[in-house]
């Protein structure tokens, strides 16, 4: 197995202007690692896979 840190990878630039960073994608699957300030959120919009939130630290509201 290969271990690797999330600082490792490049924020990807996005729409939302938060701190985002692609560790793994194929063609029906991305592994986001987002880290969301204090005030900062993700505008409403549409994937084109599911998706999860795992929450490492502090809170928030996902709307479906």
């Amino acid at each position: 197995m290969k271990s690797v840190k999330w600082t490792d990878f490049e924020i990807t630039p996005n729409p939302h202007g938060i701190d985002a960073r692609i560790l793994w994608e194929s063609e029906h699957l991305q592994l986001v690692h987002i880290t969301l300030k204090p005030g900062e959120k993700l505008k409403k919009h549409i994937t084109p896979v599911n998706v999860i939130f795992y929450v490492l630290e502090g809170k928030g509201i996902i709307e479906i």
